[in-house]
């Protein structure tokens, strides 16, 4: 996505939009209901009665987030959704967690360009307090991501990764 483009231009008016509406989902809202319409407007999808996310909460361009049914997503987490961010039935979110979508080229001479690519946290993984998942990695069903990871990499399904950058230490069995 090059800086120049005019894409640009429409990307800076909608996220002028969703601060304000960040503001009042964050600030304003008293209830999980006010908060579903806010979060229904910043993302233009529909919000499961059962989803929740807790504030404050900050995203960017908001319209590239998808929240799956009984979803939840803790206080104080960052989510830049240019890329996509997919949270699937069940998954966890843990407080501070950021997600993020997108990167910035390497090149100097175009380094505002970004590179988008969605981050997917599948059905029941648990992203714990703090974690850092990077643009392009997708978090496997019932994994678990260990408190203040930085996960750069895809993690297997039924795999707990902890550290910087995450690396596997635990595979979950259905007696674990």
């Amino acid at each position: 996505m090059i800086f120049e483009d005019t894409d640009f231009k429409e990307i800076d008016k909608i996220v002028a939009a969703n601060t304000e509406r960040l503001r009042k989902f964050n600030y304003e809202a008293t209830s999980e209901e006010a908060r579903r319409e806010l979060l229904t407007q910043i993302t233009l999808q529909p919000i499961n009665e059962d989803t929740v996310v807790r504030p404050p909460f900050n995203t960017d361009f908001g319209r590239h987030i998808f929240l799956g049914a009984g979803v939840f997503v803790n206080s104080d987490c960052v989510f830049v959704d240019l890329g996509g961010i997919y949270l699937d039935d069940g998954a966890l979110i843990g407080p501070k967690v950021s997600l993020l979508s997108v990167n910035h080229v390497k090149d100097s001479n175009h380094r505002r360009d970004l590179i988008p690519k969605a981050v997917h946290i599948k059905r029941h993984a648990w992203v714990g307090a703090g974690a850092i998942v990077l643009p392009g990695v997708t978090v496997g069903e019932n994994a678990i991501v260990g408190a203040g990871s930085v996960v750069t990499k895809d993690v297997a399904a039924n795999t707990v990764v902890v550290g910087n950058p995450a690396k596997p230490v635990h595979r979950i069995s259905d007696e674990t």
